[in-house]
């Protein structure tokens, strides 16, 4: 019942919010009138953020203060801080996970600080299974989000086909000081709106 009247809350909060995106071309808000995306992209943008953002909040009441979430035509833009790189990833995942996402783009910053042997260890096996999609022709890498935290890389992103999710996992295991890859990849059949 509690966690019904919180919800309940947190809908109020966010729908008493769209009044300042859409104030005039003098207020601190984007003029609907000025706005390059069509009213329907708008609408669908605007329910997007505040599925998003409810959906964080009831996670970690925390998040709703400590995380800013922006859509633009399908694309979400993460903020803030959190404690853990789990976190992000946590968020990254269910950003990915809202449905119509067509990119995450993740500046969340991470308060925890890192042994520089491992941060090392993170980045060199991120960059190496980027170079490997860059360089493979199967792979459209820039449609995936990689991020390695303690030798375990998560991959997020949007496969125009199983063959292509195939090749993302097949390189990652030829990586050496990889453990594990966690996916959470999305085919392009599945989005609720395409690329025309």
């Amino acid at each position: 019942m509690n966690k019904k009247i919180y919800s309940l809350f947190i809908l109020f909060f966010l729908t008493s919010c769209v009044g300042s995106s859409t104030s005039g071309v003098f207020g601190s808000g984007v003029s609907i009138a000025l706005d390059p995306r069509t009213l329907g992209t708008q609408i669908d943008d605007s329910i997007m953020q505040k599925n998003l953002q409810a959906r964080l909040a009831l996670m970690e009441k925390k998040y709703l203060v400590s995380i800013s979430v922006k859509v633009l035509d399908g694309r979400i833009f993460l903020g803030g801080k959190v404690e853990k790189p789990e976190e992000k990833l946590k968020i990254t995942k269910m950003a990915w996970e809202t449905k119509g996402t067509r990119s995450v783009k993740n500046n969340i910053s991470i308060k925890e600080k890192f042994s520089l042997k491992n941060t090392a260890k993170d980045v060199l096996i991120s960059s190496q299974l980027r170079t490997a999609l860059i360089l493979n022709k199967k792979v459209k890498a820039a449609n995936f989000n990689i991020d390695t935290l303690n030798q375990i890389t998560y991959v997020f992103g949007i496969a125009h086909n199983e063959d292509e999710k195939k090749e993302i996992i097949q390189e990652a295991k030829q990586i050496v000081d990889l453990k594990e890859i966690i996916t959470s990849i999305l085919m392009v059949s599945d989005l609720s709106r395409q690329k025309e």
